[in-house]
């Protein structure tokens, strides 16, 4: 039985349909997606070169549902994850997630950059793509001033997330 403040009730089945980066992009326009420019800088890596086709069942668990009720770094998040029988997703879930969850309740707080994590947000645990510090560390789903936004983010691995910050992880089917 899935927590009782999850976002959907068990799990979530997103087909990942194979579109180019263009195509993707341009998907995400069409649907009234705003993007921030780490988002950009995520959609521009070479992982997005190579169209993938599959589909993925996403749950979504707090740091705190994972074991860490003072909160956690991006690691030990990572790791309790798979303690729990959860995996990373491909990196290219956020974007389908994105347009697949239009409707995600809106955020509360319109601050869109305040060194925490945003009230509200989603993000989607997927694989670092870069070491360098300056490159975004991953995707989140918001939804401010009635606005659907897949923003990127930065963090290093000291950085603690909130026990009720929410991420999208993969699950076995």
């Amino acid at each position: 039985m899935a927590p009782e403040n999850t976002i959907w009730p068990g799990s979530f089945e997103l087909a990942i349909s194979g579109h180019s980066r263009q195509e993707l992009v341009e998907q995400l326009r069409l649907a009234g997606v705003l993007l921030n420019p780490h988002a950009d800088a995520l959609l521009a890596h070479a992982v997005f070169d190579e169209p993938l086709s599959e589909a993925v069942r996403i749950v979504d668990r707090t740091v705190a549902e994972l074991g860490h009720a003072a909160g956690a770094t991006l690691p030990q998040i990572f790791a309790a994850a798979e303690e729990h029988g959860l995996s990373l997703c491909p990196p290219q879930t956020a974007p389908y997630l994105r347009l697949a969850w239009l409707d995600q309740p809106e955020s509360a707080d319109s601050v869109m950059s305040a060194g925490r994590a945003p009230d509200a947000a989603l993000n989607v645990a997927s694989p670092v793509l870069s070491d360098d510090p300056d490159f975004p560390t991953g995707f989140y789903l918001r939804v401010v001033d009635g606005q659907p936004w897949l923003r990127g983010y930065r963090c290093d691995d000291l950085y603690v997330f909130a026990p009720e910050v929410r991420f999208a992880f993969q699950q076995a089917y």
